[in-house]
C-alpha cells in the first residue's frame, strides 16, 4: 500500500530543493515531534548515492537509522529512492513562487496506516516552516 502525504512551501524552488537535500538544513527539520530530533545526516545526491539519517528521541531513551539509495533525480522536480524493501517518491511542483512537496511512500507494516500517514505528515510541515523561515531571516 502507498501512502502519499504534501505541504505547500511559501519560497522559491531552489530554496525548497537545497534546504531537502543539504545534511544541515535535514538535522534541523527532520523530526515528528519536538521531543525527537536528527542527530545526523548524510547526501550523495545522485543516482546510485545514499542518503542516511540518525533520528532519536531528544531523552536518549530510544533512536533509528533512515538510509537508503537515490534511484532517480530530476533537479527541482523529483527525488524517488529505495529504502530497504520499499520506495519513495518525493514531487516538487512549483507553481507561482510556492513549491508542493508530495511524498508517496510504501507503508511498513508494524505501525498503522494513520500512525504512519501523521508522522510523515508531521516532518513534512516541520520542512515547510523550515524553509518559510529561512525565507524570513
Amino acid at each position: 500500500m502507498k501512502i502519499t502525504v504534501e505541504t505547500v512551501v511559501a519560497a522559491p524552488i531552489e530554496q525548497v530543493w537545497a534546504a531537502w537535500t543539504n545534511p544541515e538544513d535535514i538535522k534541523q527539520w527532520n523530526a515528528a515531534s519536538d521531543d525527537w530530533h536528527t542527530t545526523a545526516a548524510a547526501v550523495d545526491l545522485r543516482e546510485g548515492g545514499t542518503f542516511s539519517s540518525r533520528m532519536e528521541a531528544k531523552d536518549g531513551s530510544m533512536g533509528f537509522d533512515f538510509a537508503g539509495t537515490y534511484t532517480r533525480i530530476v533537479e527541482h522536480q523529483l527525488i524517488e529512492s529505495r529504502f530497504g524493501e520499499r520506495t519513495l517518491r518525493v514531487e516538487f511542483l512549483d507553481r507561482n513562487g510556492e513549491v508542493t512537496v508530495r511524498e508517496s511512500f510504501d507503508a511498513e507494516t508494524t505501525h498503522s496506516e494513520e500512525q504512519q500517514r501523521q508522522g510523515w505528515q508531521a516532518i513534512l510541515d516541520r520542512f515547510a516552516k523550515h524553509v518559510e523561515a529561512k525565507q524570513i531571516r
